[in-house]
């Protein structure tokens, strides 16, 4: 298991807290980097990415989740974000196949893996992890964000 240096503990009650933690954290993992997602289904994973996004220069508008076409990527001002999901993957193969390894060593950019942890090497290559929890209400999302 990765030992991360540092880590950060955020709490957000709604959508809108969860965009904007997405800014924050734009902030926090500069590109390039590889993060690894963490969070059950209906976390709000893709609205953070969605809260980068825009932090990025990107349609945020744009974003969906990619869990049916593993990847999508979005142009910002400077910075590429590219969100995959790997859940349907199977192998280290499909991994290749797909081109994680070229996306996370681009310079330019910022590689968002939902379901990541499924895959030792991803997590070996992970520059961060974001988790996303349930809180004590229904809205409210608890993320532990180590790098």
């Amino acid at each position: 298991m990765k030992e991360w240096i540092r880590e950060k503990r955020l709490r957000t009650r709604s959508e809108n807290g969860t965009l904007s933690m997405g800014e924050l954290l734009s902030e926090l993992l500069p590109a390039p980097k590889l993060v690894v997602l963490r969070g059950d289904l209906g976390m709000g994973k893709t609205t953070l990415v969605r809260g980068i996004a825009a932090a990025l220069g990107a349609d945020s508008k744009e974003v969906t989740s990619p869990t049916f076409t593993l990847v999508h990527e979005y142009k910002g001002r400077k910075t590429r974000l590219i969100h995959l999901d790997v859940y349907r993957l199977e192998t280290e193969r499909e991994l290749e196949g797909i081109g994680l390894w070229e996306m996370a060593e681009a310079p330019d950019a910022l590689v968002m893996v939902e379901w990541g942890d499924r895959f030792a090497s991803v997590m070996e290559r992970a520059d961060a992890e974001i988790e996303m929890t349930q809180g004590e209400t229904e809205n409210e999302r608890l993320l532990r964000v180590r790098w």
